[in-house]
C-alpha cells in the first residue's frame, strides 16, 4: 500500500506542478535585467491574443520590443490575419526577423495564402527557392506561366520525374511542360521504371500511356514480369539486347528471388549467357539472391556459391551463416566461415571476438595464447565486445573520456545568437517544441566548435537530448559527461531502491529509449522517457491501483515510476537476468520466451544468445544497455559489472 500511495501522490503532484525546470534555467542569460517582468507580460499578451482581447493585447505588445520571444506573438497575430492579405505587415515581419525560424515558416505560409488567391505576380515576388516545398514550387512555375514567362518551364521535368504522385497543383505545369515537348520517351521510361520499382503500379500504368508504341509494349512486358516473374522462363520474349529489356530481366529476377531464390539464380545465369550483364550488376544481384537463399533455408548452397564466386561475400551475407553456426555451437564451421568475411569486416571488434572464442573451443596448439592476444587487443575498447574481452581477462573496463573542447567563453558567446536566446526562453516557459525548432535552426548553421559549445550549453540548461545530439553531430564519442548525462538521477535512485533494481540499469534503458526526451512519441506510439506503450502503462497502473492516461506518460516522474515498475516485473519474470529483461523491454516478453524455447534442446552461453537474437534492433539494444549501465556506474561513482556472475555463466 505504501508504494501505491507514493505513486498516486507522485502522479497527482506531477499533474498539478507540471515538469519542473532545471535549476540552471532559473537564471536568465545576459539579454536583460527585467526578464521576469517581460516574461510575464509576454504570457499575458499571448493569452489576450488567444482570447481576442485586442486592446489589452496591443497595450502589452507595445512594451515587449526588447523581449526575445516578441516575434512569437507577432507571428501568432499575423497568422490569424493572413487571409486579409496584410502585405505591409508581412514585409515588416520578414524584414525584421529575416533568417529566423519563424520568418522562414511565415514566408512559406504567406506564399501558400497567395497561391490560394491566385496572386500570380505576388507569388513570383515572394517565392524563395531555398525555402519551399513541392506544392509551392509548382505554384511558382504556374505563376511564371500565367505571366507569360516560360523560361523556367524546362526545369519542371525535375518535379515530374519522381517515384511518386505529385500534388494536383502541379498538373497545369506538367501539362504545359508536356505540350512544349519536354516529355521524351527516355524521361517517360525513367519515371515509369522508378514507380514500378517503388511499387506504384497504378501510376506506372498511367505513365505508360504517355509513351510511344515501342516503349508502351516494353512497359506492358515490364508490368507482366513484375506481376508474374516466373515469365522469365520464356527466354524468347526477352531476347532483345536493349537497355529496357535488361532492366526488365533484372527487376524480374529480384521479384522472383523473393519467392524462389534457386529458380531466380538459374534464370539469371541463363539470361546472362545472352545478355552479358556487367560484372558489377551480376555481383550485386547474386548477393541479393544469396540473401534470399539464406532466408529460404539454403545455407549449404549459399556457402558453396560464396566459395565459387570471389567477391560475392559481404558482412551481411556471411554474418547470417556465422550466427547459424553460433546457434549450433559449430565452432569449426564458425572458424571456417570467418575466412569468407571481407578483410575489413573480419578485423572488426565483433568478429575478432568470435574468432578468439572459436580458437579457444578448437583448442589447437597455441590456441589459448592466440585467443588471449585477441582479447587483449579488444579489452582497451569502451564497447560491448571490449567489455566481453575485459571480463575474460579479468581486466578493468575501458573508460576513455575526452571532453569536447568548449570554454565558458564559447558557451557564453552562443547567447549572441538570437535563435539560442529564443530557444532558452522557450524552454524556460515550457514551449519545448518551438525551443527544439529554434535550436535545430541555430545548430544547422554552426561551426564544429560552436556545436561542441552548444552541447555544453545544453548540459548547463539540463536539456539532455540536445547535449547528446550535439555529440552525434560532431561524431565525438568520447565525452562521457555529454553523451551520458546524469539526468533524473534522484528519480532513478528512488525507484531503484524501492524496486530492488540498479539505478544504472534504469538510466541505461532510458538513455537507449529516448535519450532523455520526456515528450517524445515513437512511430509505434510509445511515449515519454522510458518509451512506454499506453496499454502497458495502463496495465502497470492498474496493478498499482492507478488510472493512467496517455498524456500522463509525458510527465517524467510518472513515466519513470511506471517504466521502473514494468522493468521490475520483467526482471522477476526472467529470474533477475538484466539481459533477458532488456530484450523483453524492447521486443516484448513473449518474443523473448519464444527465442528461449529454441535453445531448450541446445543451451547456449549468454554471449552466443545475445549475438544470435533474431532482431537486429533488439541485439543492438541489449548490447548498448549493458555498456551504458557500466558507463553510468562509472559516472555516478557506483560501479556495476558488465554482467553479473549469474548472467555471465548462464546457459540459455
Amino acid at each position: 500500500m505504501d508504494s501505491q500511495r507514493m505513486l498516486r501522490n507522485l502522479v497527482v503532484t506531477a499533474m498539478l506542478m507540471g515538469l519542473s525546470l532545471p535549476a540552471a534555467l532559473a537564471q536568465a542569460p545576459h539579454y536583460g535585467t527585467n526578464i521576469n517582468e517581460q516574461r510575464q507580460r509576454y504570457l499575458s499578451a499571448r493569452e489576450a491574443l488567444q482570447l481576442n482581447r485586442q486592446q489589452e493585447y496591443q497595450a502589452l505588445r507595445a512594451e515587449l520590443d526588447d523581449y526575445p520571444l516578441v516575434q512569437y506573438i507577432d507571428y501568432a497575430d499575423l497568422s490569424r490575419r493572413l487571409n486579409r492579405l496584410p502585405f505591409d505587415d508581412v514585409d515588416t515581419f520578414l524584414e525584421r526577423y529575416a533568417g529566423s525560424y519563424l520568418a522562414e515558416r511565415l514566408e512559406r505560409e504567406w506564399l501558400a495564402r497567395l497561391a490560394d488567391e491566385r496572386r500570380w505576380e505576388d507569388i513570383v515576388r515572394y517565392y524563395n527557392p531555398d525555402n519551399t516545398y513541392t506544392r509551392l514550387t509548382c505554384y511558382a512555375h504556374r505563376a511564371w506561366l500565367e505571366l507569360g514567362d516560360d523560361s523556367q518551364l524546362a526545369t519542371a521535368g525535375e518535379l515530374w520525374n519522381v517515384a511518386r504522385s505529385q500534388p494536383n497543383e502541379c498538373d497545369p505545369v506538367f501539362e504545359a511542360w508536356m505540350a512544349a515537348g519536354y516529355l521524351t520517351p527516355d524521361i517517360a521510361w525513367q519515371r515509369f521504371s522508378k514507380n514500378i520499382q517503388a511499387g506504384n503500379r497504378s501510376l506506372a500504368r498511367y505513365i505508360s500511356t504517355l509513351m510511344p508504341d515501342r516503349e508502351q509494349q516494353l512497359a506492358q512486358l515490364y508490368l507482366q514480369i513484375d506481376q508474374q516473374p516466373e515469365r522469365l522462363r520464356n527466354l524468347d520474349s526477352l531476347s532483345a539486347r536493349t537497355p529496357e529489356v535488361r532492366e526488365i530481366i533484372l527487376h524480374g529476377v529480384r521479384r522472383l528471388a523473393r519467392i524462389d531464390a534457386p529458380l531466380a539464380m538459374l534464370l539469371l545465369n541463363q539470361h546472362h549467357e545472352h545478355q552479358n550483364f556487367d560484372d558489377e550488376v551480376m555481383l550485386e544481384l547474386q548477393r541479393f539472391i544469396a540473401m534470399r537463399l539464406l532466408v529460404q533455408g539454403f545455407d549449404e548452397e549459399t556457402e558453396t556459391l560464396m566459395r565459387n564466386t570471389p567477391g560475392l561475400a559481404t558482412e551481411t551475407l556471411v554474418s547470417w551463416l556465422l550466427r547459424d553456426a553460433l546457434r549450433d555451437q559449430d565452432w569449426p564451421g564458425l572458424y571456417r566461415l570467418l575466412t569468407y568475411l571481407p578483410e575489413e569486416d573480419r578485423a572488426s571488434e565483433r568478429w575478432q571476438y568470435w574468432r578468439a572464442r572459436a580458437i579457444v573451443m578448437l583448442n589447437y596448439d597455441g590456441a589459448e595464447a592466440e585467443a588471449q592476444g585477441i582479447y587483449q587487443s579488444l579489452a582497451g575498447n569502451r564497447s560491448f565486445y571490449g567489455y566481453l574481452a575485459a571480463d575474460r581477462l579479468g581486466q578493468p573496463y575501458d573508460m576513455t573520456d575526452i571532453p569536447v573542447a568548449a570554454s565558458q567563453a564559447q558557451r557564453q558567446a552562443l547567447y549572441d545568437m538570437p535563435a539560442i536566446v529564443r530557444a532558452h526562453e522557450l524552454y524556460h516557459i515550457g514551449d519545448e517544441i518551438n525551443a527544439r525548432n529554434e535550436w535545430a535552426h541555430a545548430t544547422a548553421r554552426m561551426s564544429p566548435e560552436q556545436i561542441g559549445a552548444s552541447g555544453r550549453l545544453a548540459l548547463d540548461w539540463g536539456w539532455h537530448r540536445n547535449t547528446i545530439q550535439a555529440m552525434i553531430q560532431l561524431q565525438h564519442w568520447d565525452d562521457l559527461e555529454l553523451r551520458f548525462p546524469l539526468a533524473y538521477a534522484d528519480h532513478f535512485n528512488s525507484a531503484a531502491a524501492q524496486l530492488g533494481l540498479q539505478p544504472q540499469f534504469l538510466s541505461a534503458i532510458t538513455r537507449q529509449e529516448s535519450a532523455y526526451m520526456h515528450d517524445v512519441r515513437s512511430p509505434a506510439g510509445a511515449r515519454g522517457l522510458m518509451q512506454l506503450m499506453p496499454a502497458t502503462a495502463r496495465e502497470v497502473g492498474r496493478s498499482l491501483g492507478l488510472q493512467i492516461s496517455s498524456d500522463d506518460l509525458y510527465t517524467p516522474d510518472v513515466n519513470i515510476s511506471l517504466g521502473s515498475h514494468y522493468l521490475a516485473s520483467l526482471m522477476e519474470e526472467f529470474d533477475n537476468n538484466r539481459i533477458l529483461a532488456a530484450a523483453a523491454y524492447n521486443a516484448g516478453p513473449n518474443r523473448v520466451k519464444q527465442w528461449l524455447r529454441r535453445t531448450e534442446d541446445n543451451p547456449v552461453p549468454i554471449d552466443v544468445w545475445i549475438e544470435t537474437i533474431p532482431f537486429l534492433e533488439t541485439r543492438g539494444y541489449v548490447q548498448n544497455v549493458l555498456v551504458y549501465a557500466v558507463i553510468y556506474g562509472h559516472r555516478s561513482g557506483n560501479p556495476v559489472p558488465f554482467m553479473t556472475p549469474q548472467e555471465r555463466t548462464a546457459l540459455l
